[in-house]
């Protein structure tokens, strides 16, 4: 699984034990459209399908509702919201999404949202980044090509999610850090959906290499370009992966 999003980057906590079980499997449902807008869930119902007490169940239908997923209804109960009220950049919204069908077509959405705050992040990091910030991308770049070599594809996301949270937070902007989560979720959803070579590209990690190394020397134009081509590399490859005979 990937790495749970930080409680200091804006991102919302994971859901653990029981409320995290019925909130992941009811999320799911609802995101896959197996639960469609409109449908009403009874709470009574829910903890008799989950063997929870009802408190767990209100717990996961109060965060299903903080993100937009439902709304409660005084006389109707729970009412599943359409997908415009979706707060679409949770990272849970996301995860559920790449689990669910039209895969591919969601991480190539998510593609396009990257090719709108990356590079800009990325030219940003070349003006602003910190000695330390510019280390740790030298040093998940160095990571990435290790476990790249040793085919250790969860190793590999490790040092790439790293990477990118570090991009982020050089840019020295808290909106486009506070979207670390969705890029984490991003990478993750390739990698457990077998959407990543058993080897990854070596021209995705040059091109990782050339964003740190732009970034250390102060060149924002070189950064930002280095940083599209990162995201058009991985929209390739997913298209790549989602053809029948690929």
């Amino acid at each position: 699984m990937a790495p749970a999003p930080r409680p200091d980057d804006g991102s919302p906590l994971p859901a653990s034990g029981l409320h995290g079980d019925v909130l992941d499997a009811v999320g799911a449902e609802i995101v896959s459209g197996a639960v469609p807008e409109g449908s009403v869930l009874r709470i009574d119902r829910l903890d008799e399908r989950f063997g929870v007490s009802r408190s767990v169940v209100r717990e996961a239908v109060r965060v299903l509702s903080s993100m937009g997923l439902v709304e409660t209804r005084r006389r109707v109960g729970v009412l599943v919201r359409p997908r415009a009220a979706w707060h679409v950049f949770d990272p849970r919204v996301i995860r559920w999404r790449l689990d669910g069908p039209g895969r591919e077509e969601q991480l190539l959405s998510l593609g396009e949202l990257r090719r709108g705050f990356e590079p800009v992040a990325a030219g940003l990091a070349a003006e602003r980044a910190s000695r330390e910030q510019c280390a740790r991308m030298a040093a998940a770049v160095m990571e990435m090509q290790v476990q790249a070599k040793a085919q250790d594809l969860e190793a590999y996301l490790a040092a790439d999610q790293v990477f990118h949270r570090a991009m982020l937070e050089a840019s020295g902007n808290e909106m486009l850090a506070a979207l670390a989560g969705v890029v984490d979720e991003v990478l993750a959803g390739r990698t457990h959906h077998d959407l990543m070579p058993a080897r990854p590209n070596p021209e995705a990690i040059r091109l990782h290499s050339e964003v740190a190394q732009a970034i250390g020397a102060g060149d924002a134009a070189a950064a930002h370009a280095a940083m599209t081509a990162i995201i058009d590399e991985a929209s390739a490859a997913v298209r790549s992966a989602a053809e029948p005979d690929a």
